[in-house]
Formats: C-alpha cells, structure tokens, sequence
C-alpha cells in the first residue's frame, strides 16, 4: 500500500512589506523545495496576507519510512532556506 505524507510548514514573514515580498520568499522555498526533493509543494492559505505563508509539501511512495525520509529531508532544507521564518510543522498521513 503506498503512503501519502503531507508535511505543511508555517512562515512568519516579517520583513515583508507587500504581498511581492512575500511572494518572492514562497516562490523561491517553492522552487528550491521541489527541485532538490520528489514533491509536489503549494500555497494552501494565507495568500491575502503580507507576512504569513502556510505551505503544503507532499510524496508518495512505496512505504511510509521512505516518505517520511524525503520529508524530513524537506522539513531541514526548509529550515536551512527560510530559518526563524519557519514557525511551525506539522506531518500528517493520508489513508
């Protein structure tokens, strides 16, 4: 049976002082996010706001310790690109 993980990441954006700031900075963790891991990554909410971000990342695979690797991998680059941006993970597990 395949696993299905989705890892969601809040960002707090505080230097960003319209929505092309905050854009620049998704777009760029987007980016670096999906071409370094097999994932399929986007904006899920709080796309109104200048200094808030709440990014979904997902993988499937043949088992859940594999995708739990390649998110836990996603979760440390994620930290790495955006640092105290990051407020909070959380992982969860589609049935």
């Amino acid at each position: 049976m395949p696993a299905v993980g989705v890892l969601t990441l809040e960002l707090r954006i505080e230097h960003a002082h319209s929505l092309k700031d905050k854009r620049h900075v998704v777009k760029s963790l987007k980016e670096r996010l999906r071409r370094h891991h097999n994932i399929a990554i986007a904006e899920i909410d709080y796309q109104d706001l200048w200094q808030s971000a709440l990014l979904s990342a997902v993988t499937v695979s043949s088992s859940r310790q594999l995708a739990e690797q390649v998110l836990q991998a996603v979760e440390r680059d994620a930290v790495r690109e955006v640092g105290p941006m990051l407020i909070s993970t959380t992982l969860e597990w589609v049935d």
